[in-house]
């Protein structure tokens, strides 16, 4: 009996698509709550701009409804880098630096976002180290796997 007391509780919807995120998979259900508590809601209309090229990054993006496309210039035209759906996140350098971004993010239509500051992440850092690792552990097998396929050729679906 007593051990059915120290199960963990069900995870809400919410903390469900931050588990199913890789940069989160390896947090457990408390940690979880922690860094949910530090997100921020956001709501976009449809082709409403999330951030624009140039802007100075200062925040990581999880999608948990609707749709994003992702875009950039080029010379007269415009690519589109990637359209991403609810359990992806962009602008992920943001939490290491605010190097300007490098594409457009823009709503196709109405989504909701949760909104991952880097001065809470910098402040998670001091105040819980283990979470830190955790989510800076995520972040570098991340970026080093969109680095390797680069080198290897292959074209790049997502924008830093």
């Amino acid at each position: 009996m007593l051990f059915g007391l120290l199960k963990a509780p069900p995870l809400s919807p919410r903390l469900h698509r931050l588990k199913d995120s890789p940069l989160f998979a390896s947090l457990t259900p408390l940690e979880l709550k922690i860094v949910d508590g530090l997100m921020h809601e956001r709501r976009y209309l449809g082709e409403e701009i999330i951030f624009d090229e140039g802007e100075e990054g200062q925040a990581l993006y999880l999608v948990m409804s609707g749709r994003v496309l992702i875009s950039r210039k080029l010379d007269s035209s415009v690519e589109v880098v990637a359209e991403l759906s609810p359990g992806a996140f962009f602008g992920d350098l943001a939490l290491l630096d605010n190097s300007p971004r490098n594409a457009q993010a823009r709503a196709i239509d109405n989504c909701e976002l949760a909104v991952f500051f880097r001065a809470d992440f910098m402040g998670l850092m001091e105040t819980d180290a283990v979470i830190g690792y955790k989510i800076s552990l995520a972040l570098a097998r991340h970026i080093g796997g969109r680095l390797r396929e680069w080198m290897s050729g292959q074209p790049q679906t997502e924008a830093l």
